[in-house]
């Protein structure tokens, strides 16, 4: 991939939609409140097998943002991947070709297991700029543009994510992967991106997660 073929940060999002759209198998959800991409079969099952056990080798409980006071809002575990993974550093670089998004602006690769019972429940990708942690995780390199997430296995039951302004449910199948731009067309944080990690009623769910920046990563 050239340098020529980045569109940055993704905001503006036009040319970046119009190269997503030219990549194969991929659907547009339709709807005028948010931009979300769903691609089936990003990745093949042996490579998101190994990536579970990535996040499994690493995993930690999840965190929260301006934390809210429940202690049930958010009950997954993460997993931080190693940048210098070679599978890590292939994954990197398809989802820079995939979305055209400059690596510079990606921040490090996550991991998310879902255990049976395990949710997170309706919540933005975005920092509120107005929330108590904005200036310690957007000081630098700003708020999240563009989120890809990829379902590394399918759980016996449960595990879907809900858009809940499009009442838009995406069941999690192995390798399939979505995209979305967390901010409207003037570059403010759009609350239509509203989703939940429903929770898990048997099984265990894995995810993989990318989040891009408006200026380039730097923590």
């Amino acid at each position: 991939m050239t340098a020529q073929t980045h569109f940055g940060s993704g905001n503006p999002a036009d040319a970046m939609i119009e190269h997503m759209l030219a990549q194969p198998g991929v659907q547009r959800v339709p709807s005028t409140k948010l931009t979300l991409f769903v691609r089936r079969g990003f990745l093949d099952p042996a490579t998101s097998t190994a990536l579970c056990a990535r996040v499994d080798a690493t995993r930690r409980p999840s965190t929260l943002s301006d934390f809210n006071g429940d202690p049930t809002f958010r009950t997954s575990e993460t997993g931080d991947l190693d940048p210098f993974d070679p599978l890590v550093i292939d994954l990197n670089a398809r989802i820079a070709a995939f979305t055209g998004l400059d690596p510079a602006h990606g921040e490090p690769i996550q991991g998310q297991r879902y255990a049976t019972g395990q949710e997170f429940k309706a919540h933005t990708d975005y920092f509120e700029p107005d929330g108590i942690d904005y200036q310690r995780y957007c000081g630098i390199a700003g708020n999240r543009t563009w989120t890809v997430m990829i379902y590394l296995n399918r759980p016996e039951a449960g595990g879907a994510t809900r858009f809940k302004a499009i009442d838009k449910i995406i069941q999690p199948e192995t390798g399939k992967l979505l995209a979305w731009n967390n901010l409207r067309t003037d570059g403010t944080p759009n609350p239509a991106t509203i989703h939940q990690g429903v929770k898990v009623r048997a099984g265990v769910k894995y995810v993989i997660t990318k989040w891009f920046r408006e200026r380039p990563w730097g923590f």
